[in-house]
């Protein structure tokens, strides 16, 4: 079987995979003459175990990649161990500091059948969820202070340069964070509101607690000791009296 048929099955298999896989999902192929593309998911296969071993006797030739809406990738990879089928490789995220990774465990890459729809509730019931796990780990070493979310609340933490962080768990929450303001950084998976408008940034809070509550979704705000959260009560009613005007608070970096 030439280069052109295997990359055919390769791309066919993945894109099947990743149809069947939980979530939002699109697949990209990498044939032969993709070389500094292949060269780089090499350097990001997240794996100590399977993967890594097949890698150091098959330098990568070719290969797929699902890429889940959060940012999230799976690499597909041909499988050199005389069986058919696959091997499925969790990717590293880019730009991360190493220092994010210190005590987080491999989501080591499996085996994976020729039958794109068993491999995918493989995939679903053991590495997605161990990807998961180590996804969620790096992103929040990466970020620091930012508490991670449940899936029925969703974690605000203030910033030093003033503007609120969260890593919600759901995707229904991140779309009302967005259509709120509040942008996501694809690496992290973290979402920030900017600060630069406080009254904005206290609108947008006060807004976004129905919202959530609407789907089942709690909120959370935590914020320093010498910080007051945005608040729904009203303005209080300025004395009659002249008073001195005050000069705006420099907010420092």
């Amino acid at each position: 079987m030439d280069d052109h048929d295997t990359s055919e099955r390769l791309a066919s298999y993945a894109d099947l995979l990743a149809g069947e896989l939980p979530g939002a999902w699109a697949s990209t192929c990498h044939p032969p003459e993709d070389k500094d593309d292949l060269s780089e998911l090499t350097d990001r296969i997240w794996d100590l175990d399977l993967v890594a071993a097949s890698l150091a006797t098959h330098p990568l030739r070719q290969a797929a990649v699902l890429t889940r809406t959060d940012g999230a990738q799976l690499a597909v990879l041909d499988r050199y161990d005389g069986h058919n089928g696959f091997l499925v490789a969790a990717l590293a995220p880019r730009t991360l500091p190493d220092e994010a990774y210190r005590a987080v465990r491999e989501p080591d890459g499996i085996a994976v059948t020729d039958d794109p729809f068993i491999s995918a509730e493989q995939v679903a019931s053991d590495l997605l969820v161990r990807y998961d796990t180590a996804l969620a780990q790096v992103r929040h070493h990466a970020i620091g202070g930012v508490q991670p979310s449940q899936p029925d609340r969703v974690v605000m933490t203030w910033q030093p340069d003033g503007s609120i962080a969260t890593a919600p768990v759901a995707d229904t929450a991140g779309a009302v964070l967005v259509a709120n303001g509040f942008v996501q950084d694809q690496q992290t998976g973290i979402y920030r509101l900017t600060g630069d408008d406080t009254a904005a940034q206290a609108l947008a809070v006060r807004e976004i607690g129905p919202q959530l509550d609407a789907l089942g979704i709690g909120i959370s705000l935590q914020h320093p000791a010498a910080r007051t959260a945005p608040t729904t009560a009203p303005a209080a009613t300025p004395p009659s009296t002249a008073v001195t005007p005050r000069t705006p608070a420099v907010r420092t970096r």
